[in-house]
């Protein structure tokens, strides 16, 4: 018999609030944490709209000086201080802070990032110009995608499997997949997982506008330019941040007496083999993903009654999406719920499907699903489908089982399989 594997801690820091609770708060009662761009270095683009991190001493906002010196941030890049702090807040949650040197080799650390920080190439390029000792010596440290990872198992000297992930947009949910079979596996008994992003700049909102990805006709209406399957959807709002979910095998968690939020029962990946920034216009690897995470998970569609979507709010993508969950929803799609909390938060890259796959456990765990907000005229895909426009809804079965979507440039794919926990 396979290993049943629990989620027992939780920890964010999003454009909707710098903790589970408030972040949360906001997603269910209908909240958004878009707003417009500010500076000259953004007024010639045609996107000048994001979803940036809270910062402040406000309850759930970021206050990065509690956490670290003004000397430690020149030395790590933004997305990985995101990172840290996210998985500080989940081992916390799930009084997982080990000191004993079994339960250390028995931890690891699955964390990806989707981009590295673009900036700092470009600033460590000036300087090489001015000459070579300006360059820092943490320039490419700062640069790797897999840091994040390496410095969470550092601080705590976890020293189970230190894997990173980069799979675009796709790299917070292949890290929880990944995470999920290391403990199937028998790799570790505990997994901190999760992705981080931090790419709202100019470069990267420039390069993404001229891949024609992102929101460009709501930059006076920020909050309403993220429409997931909205008729007037016009791409993707980038957002920044980072989630950590703690994984853990179930006896484990059962013998510390545990609180469990969750479970995880499947995972699917899959190619679209297509095209280098488009789903395939079949949806066949969207399909391919969410039917191996059934195949995983040992289920039947009919055993699914909500899917958190992918759907970034882009014309092509949400289409697809919407039909590959029909085709493999089948005549049951007419009990499933479909949402996409990206109306309020927007696209956090490799940060997408961890962030996402927490609401999805939340909604698990509460049952009550997150509504898709801004969405006033539905497309002509989702007319016949459950799209939680604008307010939550109640789930009332006993047994809540969930797929989470996410999707990358590249044709990359991931789903998975999540549920309430039931003895």
């Amino acid at each position: 018999m396979r290993k049943r594997v629990v989620i027992t801690g939780l920890g964010l820091v999003s454009p909707v609030g710098c903790t589970v609770r408030t972040a949360w708060n906001t997603i269910i009662t209908g909240g958004n944490g878009i707003s417009r761009l500010t500076g000259d270095e953004y007024s010639n683009l045609p996107c000048q709209v994001a979803a940036t991190i809270p910062k402040g001493t406000e309850d759930g906002c970021l206050n990065i000086l509690e956490h670290f010196k003004e000397s430690e941030l020149r030395n790590i890049a933004p997305a990985s201080v995101y990172s840290l702090i996210a998985a500080k807040q989940a081992l916390e949650d799930s009084k997982w802070l080990p000191e004993g040197e079994t339960d250390k080799d028995d931890t690891g650390v699955c964390v990806g990032m989707g981009m590295v920080d673009l900036v700092n190439i470009c600033e460590s390029n000036d300087a090489l110009k001015r000459g070579y000792n300006r360059v820092s010596p943490y320039f490419v440290p700062r640069i790797l995608p897999n840091m994040a990872a390496g410095l969470i198992s550092i601080k705590y000297g976890l020293r189970g499997p230190n894997h990173a992930v980069s799979t675009a947009c796709a790299t917070g949910a292949h890290a929880i997949g990944d995470a999920f079979k290391f403990i199937q596996n028998d790799y570790a008994k505990v997994m901190v997982c999760g992705g981080t992003d931090a790419c709202i700049n100019p470069l990267s909102i420039a390069g993404f506008s001229r891949c024609r990805a992102l929101s460009t006709g709501f930059n006076e209406t920020p909050k309403k330019s993220s429409r997931p399957f909205d008729k007037q959807r016009d791409g993707f709002v980038m957002g920044e941040g980072s989630a950590v979910l703690i994984l853990e095998e179930l006896e484990h968690a059962l013998e510390r007496e545990a609180r469990i939020y969750g479970e995880v029962l499947g995972y699917g990946l899959s190619g679209d083999g297509s095209h280098m920034t488009s789903p395939s216009k079949d949806g066949r690897g969207a399909i391919l993903a969410m039917k191996r995470a059934l195949k995983d998970a040992d289920l039947q569609p009919s055993d699914i009654t909500y899917v958190n979507a992918h759907a970034t709010s882009t014309p092509l993508g949400d289409a697809i999406e919407l039909k590959a969950i029909k085709t493999v929803m089948g005549d049951h799609v007419k009990n499933v719920a479909v949402s996409s909390t990206k109306g309020a938060h927007g696209h956090l890259l490799g940060a997408a499907g961890n962030v996402e796959a927490i609401f999805t456990v939340k909604a698990c765990e509460t049952g009550e699903i997150p509504p898709t907000i801004n969405l006033e005229n539905v497309c002509d895909e989702g007319r016949d489908l459950n799209c939680v426009a604008n307010e939550k809804q109640d789930w009332n079965w006993e047994r809540r089982i969930a797929l989470k979507n996410s999707f990358g440039f590249g044709g990359t794919n991931a789903c998975l399989c999540l549920s309430n926990f039931v003895r």
